[in-house]
């Protein structure tokens, strides 16, 4: 009925969302201590995992005839794996105004969607699933005829389409609700959202344990951001101007007055010789610069007498 290749890339698809699954469950079991279902799917798979598998099995498998090596597979998972999350962020950020994963804290992010350690672990991930596990799935699919194979991922993807549809309307009913929220800030629209899920069946307050770290951005939160943002600009810049100007009076306090007197004379002996010509001089100009040259003399004379030989 369908291609074998399909069939295989399907099967794949639901081994490695139902891994992922596993490895989130895990995770989230260690940070909060209790079970949390985790994902927009009421089933045991996360699509985007069983997406990326795919994506790297597809693409190394197209290379395969220009260049095959760890080092390869290596940097199609990093850069597809992360292309992937990133995107995936984006769109449902979006389509519900809620950042479900955020790296913000987290060293060399881009945008707080895609972080270098998880882009390493991609890069690793995709070398075990193209040298290790992709084998051995295959191996055992093989033991199954092509008819069992088409029958399991056809109700497979039955099922994982009517979870599609159940869990649409539930993160359509979170959207209704963080758009219909008035609160400024992401706790009292996540607390709002809560509540509004509690009442509702079990797929709905499911849902609402699965992302216990969502943030919820609206309009309103996004403009408050920014004028935060520009307060805290306008309060730098005023901070810089003022540490200048202290600066300057500390510098102008300390400096002794003889040495303020001293340069003011040096400045006023450069201007004349800039501005004295000798031959458009008047008699009284000349002989007040004779009287100057000689009062330079003087001191000249003095400051040599003192000097240390």
């Amino acid at each position: 009925m369908w291609p074998e290749g399909l069939v295989n890339l399907i099967l794949l698809f639901f081994a490695y969302a139902f891994l992922g699954w596993c490895i989130e469950v895990t995770l989230k079991y260690f940070q909060f201590h209790r079970f949390i279902n985790r994902g927009f799917l009421t089933g045991p798979w996360l699509p985007i995992y069983g997406s990326g598998a795919v994506l790297i099995t597809v693409a190394i498998k197209g290379l395969a005839p220009l260049e095959s090596s760890i080092g390869t597979t290596f940097a199609v998972s990093f850069l597809l794996c992360g292309f992937l999350e990133y995107m995936t962020s984006y769109v449902l950020e979006k389509r519900f105004h809620a950042r479900w994963w955020d790296y913000s804290q987290k060293p060399m992010n881009l945008h707080g969607r895609v972080w270098i350690g998880n882009l390493i672990l991609f890069g690793l991930g995709g070398v075990v699933i193209v040298d290790l596990v992709n084998p051995l799935l295959l191996l055992l699919s093989r033991h199954m005829s092509l008819t069992v194979r088409e029958i399991l991922a056809l109700c497979l993807s039955a099922v994982f389409l009517a979870d599609y549809v159940i869990s649409h309307f539930v993160l359509k009913l979170v959207k209704r609700g963080v758009e219909s929220s008035e609160a400024d800030n992401t706790e009292a629209i996540s607390k709002e959202v809560r509540l509004l899920l509690s009442n509702r069946s079990v797929f709905y307050r499911r849902f609402a344990e699965a992302y216990p770290e969502v943030i919820y951005k609206t309009e309103r939160i996004a403009a408050r951001m920014e004028a935060i943002r520009v307060e805290t600009e306008r309060l730098r810049k005023e901070a810089e101007v003022r540490v200048a100007q202290m600066r300057q009076d500390v510098a102008e306090n300390l400096e002794p007055t003889i040495s303020v007197k001293n340069a003011i004379i040096e400045k006023q002996g450069a201007l004349i010789e800039l501005l004295y010509q000798e031959e458009a001089a008047t008699p009284e100009m000349k002989a007040l610069m004779a009287e100057l040259d000689a009062k330079k003399a003087v001191l000249q004379k003095r400051r040599s007498r003192f000097q240390i030989k």
